[in-house]
């Protein structure tokens, strides 16, 4: 029976000091994406991924970059053995190397946009942080809460909105310091097993980014959105994504909207059902957070999601 591969991309907060030194120096094909990245967009990219502090590497204008950088270089490597997908989907920024994945982005408009977004997603973070005190918005991952009873806790806080659904047990928000920090403590009072505070520079995905989601849709105002070329779901709608244009007025609505990301999990695992043929699942970046996430849904006792990160996971392809 012919196997068929999903790939799902990891998002910002995966990033690490070191990611994929050791794949680039086992696969040509890894390094040269490297390279590109930097001639593409002026910036030093093994310097970027290999010397940086963790704390600057969690700069929307680095992290954005570093991590699209790791997912193509994974991808060019598993293309090496033949290893391409039949659907693609993203968890937040990983959403646009799926755009690529699935021919609705070039190569070199994926890389510019993804620079374009992180640097304009960075400037607004550091407005709002410069109107609260100093103190820096970002995101908190709230465990061992349904996602009810998380909107339930932030309807009550100014400037906190429930932002990425990553299960039924895990949703992450976003909001101003302040407005985090209450979250973290009621959230707790509500029974949360825990609330973590993430490795990100945002608010990302809440209606704090919206000005960063107009000066966004001036940067790829003349980028091309093809329509897919294999199966490709939304963050913003949960659903099949089929047309190049609404996709594009959908990556602008993305800044300011949730992740829907359980509802992207159901919609594949219905739609590789469906199709009747063996589906591998493969998580090409950074880190292994999407297939922890997939490990713990009814669809891991069908289908499996191997983290490919570095040279040894690769190899083992």
């Amino acid at each position: 029976m012919a196997t068929k591969y999903a790939f799902l991309f990891p998002g910002q907060g995966a990033q690490v000091p070191g990611m994929i030194k050791d794949l680039c120096e086992a696969y040509p094909e890894a390094r040269k994406v490297v390279d590109d990245v930097t001639a593409i967009t002026g910036v030093d990219m093994p310097k970027l991924l290999w010397e940086t502090e963790k704390e600057v590497l969690s700069r929307s204008d680095n992290s954005q970059l570093a991590i699209t950088t790791a997912s193509l270089a994974v991808m060019k490597v598993l293309e090496s053995k033949g290893i391409t997908p039949s659907a693609a989907m993203g968890f937040s920024l990983g959403e646009f190397p799926a755009l690529y994945a699935a021919g609705v982005l070039s190569y070199e408009d994926v890389i510019k946009v993804v620079r374009a977004r992180g640097l304009i997603m960075q400037a607004v973070c550091e407005k709002i942080a410069a109107a609260n005190e100093g103190h820096a918005p970002g995101m908190t991952a709230v465990l061992g809460l349904a996602p009810e009873a998380v909107k339930e806790v932030c309807a009550g806080i100014k400037d906190a909105y429930p932002a990425n659904m990553n299960s039924s047990v895990q949703t992450v928000v976003s909001g101003t310091f302040d407005a985090l920090t209450e979250v973290e403590a009621k959230a707790k009072e509500a029974g949360a097993r825990r609330a973590i505070r993430l490795a990100v520079a945002g608010p990302y995905h809440s209606p704090l980014m919206q000005e960063a989601a107009v000066e966004f849709e001036k940067a790829i105002a003349d980028v091309t959105f093809n329509n897919p070329k294999i199966t490709m779901f939304s963050n913003v709608t949960g659903a099949l994504a089929t047309d190049g244009a609404e996709i594009k007025k959908n990556a602008v609505l993305h800044l300011t909207n949730p992740v829907l990301w359980t509802t992207e999990e159901s919609v594949l695992a219905e739609t590789m059902k469906a199709d009747g043929l063996e589906w591998k699942l493969i998580e090409p970046g950074v880190g292994n957070v999407l297939a922890g996430l997939w490990a713990k849904t009814e669809y891991n006792e069908t289908w499996t999601c191997t983290s490919v990160n570095s040279a040894e996971s690769a190899a083992n392809c």
